[in-house]
């Protein structure tokens, strides 16, 4: 059984990995680790909350559990950083954790739309538009193209976890779009795990959601990827 650690900013919608964890069955141990900072979605402050210093604090929190692989469980900690400057992040957080393999959910997001074949999407953010702008930036430097983006103008993290599942149910559902070949909900604040596989019927098509492909890029890096009901079509496919 593989051990995928996962470094989780504040408290917001953590509980989502526990419940991937039963999802999987025997499938997988997910552990979480907190590192802490201001929760706001703005540029300044997402850069500290991903910064070295914090990834590495989170790193040495995880070793108790001997994971063999660590992700950065946050969107926007990763993608405001830039596609390169995230590439160096995961760098220096895989050196932190001893030459673990490492990844940052930014980077789950392209791996999980090429690995379904995506190539255009829609993005229901629940960043301000100025972060969201930079989520569709790292996605077009990953080859996908963004046909409609959304922003719903959250100020922090807490705000996200508050939201009910109707309201974030409706917040997803609204933002799709006819041309898109799936759904993207990029901030891991949000709990979304349960909802997956309704909102996919109710859309017709696949929904990605942070939390959903950060615990399947974990598993990736383990080599342990494998099918797992309620977990949304990333989950069904054979191969992902």
């Amino acid at each position: 059984m593989p051990t995928v650690g996962f470094i989780y900013p504040d408290h917001a919608a953590e509980d989502d990995y526990p419940l991937a964890e039963r999802m999987l069955g025997d499938g997988a141990r997910l552990p979480v680790e907190h590192i802490y900072g201001t929760d706001l979605h703005a540029v300044a402050e997402l850069l500290d909350l991903g910064s070295p210093a914090r990834l590495a604090e989170g790193a040495a929190l995880l070793a108790k559990h001997e994971p063999s692989a660590v992700v950065w469980a946050c969107t926007s900690g990763s993608f405001v950083y830039g596609w390169d400057g995230a590439e160096e992040q995961v760098a220096k957080l895989s050196a932190a954790a001893g030459g673990l393999p490492a990844s940052s959910t930014s980077f789950a997001f392209v791996r999980a739309a090429n690995a379904l074949s995506l190539r255009s999407v829609a993005v229901a953010a629940s960043y301000p538009d100025d972060v969201a702008k930079l989520f569709v930036e790292f996605l077009g430097r990953g080859g996908i193209e963004v046909v409609s983006m959304s922003a719903a103008d959250i100020d922090t993290a807490a705000e996200v976890g508050e939201l009910a599942p109707e309201q974030v149910v409706e917040l997803i559902v609204s933002r799709d779009h006819p041309d898109a070949d799936a759904l993207l909900v990029p901030d891991t604040a949000m709990r979304t795990l349960a909802l997956i596989d309704m909102i996919e019927e109710r859309i017709g098509k696949p929904v990605l959601t942070a939390n959903q492909v950060t615990v399947w890029e974990g598993l990736r890096l383990t080599g342990a990827t494998r099918e797992a009901p309620g977990l949304g079509t990333l989950f069904r496919t054979k191969g992902a």
